[in-house]
């Protein structure tokens, strides 16, 4: 019963909302909460290092039940994380966290802001952090984020007076906030910033701390608690149904790439937070205390306070539009502050009110979800007003366009006027991406060439439509992006983004290819028109030393989204090699090289990445023996992919298919990332797996985490994982056993097969075990002792146990041949007097 119940709120889950570009619509309860919010004035500013690190019942409270407006600075998109939804690594990782960020703010009511710092994966110490992002950059984004937001309270997530005790990123995050505090209220600290958006000098400063950090609930209890605020994050909110954890437990469900999909909580629930600059409040339960946040914070704001507080104390849930009349003369009078903060952001505020109370709705639906620069669109307009007050569509202006179409539609009470306007998209205008990959950055930093957009969450939308109505013949404008809508007969109504795509883009089915021999390969590349009648031909660019043929194919795409799929022959040179091809589609005097990526999961947004197109070719010296590997998927990486690339015959099984029989057609078992973390079914097949090595085969174990591990018995002998890993990529590697068949059988492994690895070494690799193992290598971070527990190779019966913490997943990908030889060697042990077995059947 529990098992369902948990199913059932997963599902629930996720629909909060399925749809997180569906327009928002207000009900009664919702617009009174928003002019709450609107009648206060104060702003929280949270920071901390990742997508998942900010803590949503705080950012909720503070957001819900404060009033206040709330903000998540994460320094980094959590590009370095590992993804349990799907293959994406890296920059498209970060495209997905970025939108599971926005995707929770949805739900506890906060903003999302970053910085240009890159995740480039676990990093052990603030020195080793600072050393790979460009502090100057990411510390003047946090500035910058100060200085654009205004906090009154900065809340950091982490203890800035702790480094090395948790990950780089998460002190670094804490220490640039804490030197920020001051240094944004200095107008000599990067002087052209301070021009453009003024100085701030937030009020007060805390660390969101926990009896965690104090290492026991003991502990916390003896620790002096003077300087602690303390709030009870656990209040109902009746006008929602939900509870502020309940409210919490949605938001931080949407992180599902991470694995954060959990049941919902309720009841008290102590939350703390330690002042550590600015002046102590008095009231230990009151942060904002000494801070007017009432409208007579700002010059004139008195009467504009006295009638928004009319309009919340009289509310009428049951025809909010007669409040339309106080609000629209409050508005006039937000106009008139000289406080160009507050009256911007409160102006956004109570316009989005004014449409919710008139119950009005505007939409400019494209009939096509994605159009190329020059194509001609057809838009559905769409203006409705579910209210009884005099409303007219005065005219809408297209944001391509310098004038506006004039139409003088009256709006009455319900009855819905459409309008279909033709759109010519602009010839310079750019692709739809994410901003901040549009050009190459570095490990640390991104590069982001347009000031403007540094810190925004997202690229804003291509095209939108201002629509400019009167109201009791008083003007009133509202600004919607282009949007696609449509259904499905097994889903309802959805939407979609409206996108800008190339006209062409092109993709080498395989990111890596990897060549074992000097014998030829066909490769596939897959052109698709972002147009009606695409024409023109393709080449390949390649490295001097490697060929391909023909040298260009001709393409003829009828039809926008169709494909065109050609085959080249790629000659590799006779020796070791490696570089990167990338085809390159000629349309009339144009060149393509990006690639349209597109990222779908139910939610998010549907997401369209546009990224240089090349794949890596690795001419390898390479041996292996054994042919039929089964692979059990884990949390999601290419490994299948990249062994297949290398000649074995590879047969993806789901634990269910784990039987004797089906393995015996098999000379190894691989283990996918994190599999004995998410695999509950796993703790019932290890006998099986443990038989199977025993009769001759090979089992090899990829990287798990001892926390949530399914089974009890990991390997056939004694196996402890703990958290140690090597997160330099370049950190020197001992071969401990270099006459063990592992290092020698069919390749001969040298310290060179460890150069040009990406990211880490490896992780979480265990730190006891069985004398049955064998410790192959050892390697360790700056500073640190040795760590011999990246590969442990153990001989049960007649076939070979191996557990790896060594990041194949992560070097694959990027075709690092050491990588492949090793793991050929472990796929390959014992297998120098191979039976022959009858060809394995799928």
């Amino acid at each position: 019963m529990l098992k369902k119940l948990a199913s059932l709120l997963f599902i629930f889950v996720l629909a909060l909302p399925l749809q997180a570009q569906q327009p928002k619509k207000l009900n009664a309860s919702q617009i009174h909460d928003a002019v709450k919010k609107l009648n206060f004035l104060g702003t929280v500013l949270y920071v901390a290092a990742h997508p998942d690190d900010e803590n949503t019942r705080l950012i909720s409270y503070m957001s819900n039940q404060v009033k206040a407006r709330t903000a998540y600075l994460s320094l980094t998109r959590g590009d370095g994380g590992q993804n349990l939804i799907g293959p994406e690594i890296r920059e498209l990782l970060g495209v997905i966290r970025t939108q599971e960020l926005l995707a929770a703010r949805s739900v506890d009511g906060g903003e999302q802001r970053f910085t240009r710092a890159n995740d480039f994966g676990y990093s052990k110490h603030p020195e080793e952090t600072l050393n790979i992002w460009d502090k100057d950059q990411v510390l003047s984004d946090v500035i910058l984020a100060i200085r654009q937001f205004k906090p009154d309270i900065i809340i950091n997530r982490f203890d800035h007076r702790t480094p090395g005790t948790t990950h780089g990123h998460h002190t670094t995050s804490a220490m640039l906030s804490v030197e920020a505090f001051d240094l944004a209220n200095n107008p000599n600290i990067y002087p052209e910033q301070a021009k453009t958006h003024g100085t701030w000098q937030p009020k007060r400063q805390f660390f969101n701390t926990s009896w965690w950090f104090y290492g026991s609930e003991e502990n916390f209890e003896k620790a002096d608690k003077s300087k602690l605020l303390n709030f009870d994050i656990g209040v109902y909110y009746p006008s929602k149904g939900l509870s502020n954890n309940e409210i919490a437990a949605l938001s931080r469900s949407k992180h599902l790439c991470q694995g954060f999909g959990a049941l919902t909580q309720r009841g008290s629930q102590t939350e703390y937070i330690e002042l550590i600059n600015g002046d102590l409040p008095k009231d230990k339960t009151n942060l904002f205390e000494g801070i007017d946040t009432s409208w007579n914070r700002v010059k004139g704001g008195k009467t504009i306070g006295d009638i928004l507080k009319k309009v919340e104390t009289n509310f009428n849930f049951e025809n909010p539009s007669i409040h339309v009349k106080d609000l629209l003369l409050a508005r006039q009078l937000i106009q008139q502050l000289d406080n160009d903060y507050w009256k911007n952001y409160k102006t956004q505020e109570i316009d989005a009110i004014i449409e919710a109370c008139l119950g009005l709705y505007l939409e400019a639906s494209a009939s096509t979800p994605t159009a190329s620069a020059g194509e001609t669109i057809t838009l559905n307009i769409e203006a409705v007003n579910r209210s009884p007050i005099n409303m007219e569509l005065v005219s809408y202006q297209l944001s391509t366009d310098k004038t506006a179409t004039l139409k003088a539609l009256p709006l009455k009470n319900n009855d819905k006027q459409n309008v279909e306007q033709s759109l010519t998209i602009p010839k310079n205008i750019q692709p739809s991406s994410p901003y901040w990959l549009n050009k190459k950055g570095t490990l640390g930093m991104y590069k982001v060439e347009d000031k403007n957009l540094i810190g925004k969450p997202e690229t804003p939308r291509p095209i939108s439509v201002t629509f400019n109505v009167t109201i009791n013949n008083q003007p009133f404008s509202v600004t919607k992006p282009i949007v696609y809508r449509y259904s499905k007969p097994d889903k309802g109504e959805l939407y979609r983004p409206f996108e800008i795509i190339p006209e062409a883009s092109a993709k080498i089915s395989e990111k890596v290819i990897i060549f074992d021999s000097d014998q030829q390969k066909d490769i596939s590349v897959i052109v698709k028109a972002g147009r009606d009648n695409l024409n023109g031909f393709v080449q390949i660019a390649h490295p001097n030393n490697w060929s391909v043929f023909p040298e260009k194919q001709n393409i003829d795409i009828k039809y926008k989204g169709e494909t065109q799929t050609l085959t080249f022959t790629v000659i590799p040179p006779k020796n070791q090699n490696e570089g990167l091809i990338t085809p390159m589609v000629h349309v009339g005097e144009d060149v393509y090289t990006r690639e349209l990526v597109e990222i779908d999961y139910e939610h998010i947004p549907y997401q369209t990445v546009v990224l240089p197109s090349e794949s890596k070719v690795v001419r390898l010296d390479i041996k292996k023996r054994g042919e039929n590997i089964a692979y059990i998927e884990g949390a999601g990486d290419v490994v299948p992919e990249s062994l297949r690339q290398i000649g074995y015959n590879v047969i993806v099984l789901n634990p269910e298919d784990i039987t004797t029989e089906r393995l015996s057609a098999f000379d190894a078992v691989v283990v996918g990332i994190r599999a004995y973390n998410i695999l509950d079914e796993l703790k019932f097949k290890q006998q099986i797996l443990f038989d199977f090595v025993e009769n001759g085969g090979n089992m090899i174990v990829q990287y798990n985490t001892s926390h949530r591990l399914k089974v009890d018995q990991l390997s056939p002998y004694t196996l402890q994982l703990s958290r140690d890993r090597v997160t330099d990529e370049n950190a020197e590697v001992t071969l401990l056993e270099k006459d063990h068949p592992v290092l020698n059988y069919p390749n001969q492994i040298t310290k060179t097969d460890f150069e040009g690895w990406t990211q880490e070494r490896g992780l979480y690799f265990p730190n006891q075990w069985s004398n049955k193992f064998t410790p192959i290598l050892s390697m360790h971070d700056k500073g640190e002792t040795e760590k011999q527990g990246s590969l442990l190779v153990a001989k049960h019966g007649k076939g070979y146990y191996i557990y790896t913490g060594l990041s194949f997943f992560r070097e694959f990908p990027a075709g690092v041949s050491g990588a492949y030889r090793l793991f050929a060697n472990m796929l390959s042990i014992g297998k120098d007097n191979l039976d022959n077995k009858e060809q394995f059947k799928d």
